[in-house]
């Protein structure tokens, strides 16, 4: 991943988590787009993912359900970019057959950058439609929230590559 391929941070309207992981790129990658994965680590514990429907491609689903102290919540989306082993950007803006959500939050820049030796820089931008909705996002535990998921994304990813 080039810099010149990044979005443009904008302090007003984005969030980011920048993570060295110690796995493998390939394994970070199949973490986030295999469900059988996802399931283990996407939310903080001890929260649980009881639902998963990716289909990895643009303007595919993705789709998650978590169970959050005995509250379903669902988290509908569709793929904008995927480039294998290097970035994956989905929104949910958008729902199947580009059919405008109801209450749209934000757009996820994921990106997975090689850095040798087993290990990947994982950086995630929450891009959030205007400043307001940002602030809310932070004030929830954007870093925390996030930065967990990181650890649990790290620490499940290492089981799968021993």
């Amino acid at each position: 991943m080039k810099a010149e391929d990044l979005p443009e941070f904008d302090p007003e309207l984005d969030l980011v988590l920048v993570r060295e992981l110690a796995a493998p790129r390939a394994v970070i990658w199949d973490c986030w787009t295999k469900p059988e994965h996802l399931v283990h680590w996407f939310v903080p514990r001890p929260h649980r993912v009881t639902a998963c429907h990716l289909d990895l491609r643009v303007g595919g689903a993705c789709n998650t359900t978590f169970d959050v102290e005995g509250n379903v919540m669902e988290n509908r989306g569709v793929y904008l970019e995927v480039v294998p082993q290097e970035r994956l950007v989905f929104t949910d803006t958008y729902t199947e057959g580009w059919k405008p959500a109801a209450e749209p939050f934000m757009t996820a820049i994921v990106t997975f950058e090689d850095l040798g030796g087993g290990r990947t820089r994982y950086t995630a931008v929450a891009r959030h439609r205007n400043a307001e909705t940002a602030k809310t996002h932070a004030e929830m535990g954007f870093q925390e929230g996030w930065g967990t998921v990181a650890t649990q994304l790290e620490a499940y990813a290492q089981g799968l590559a021993r």
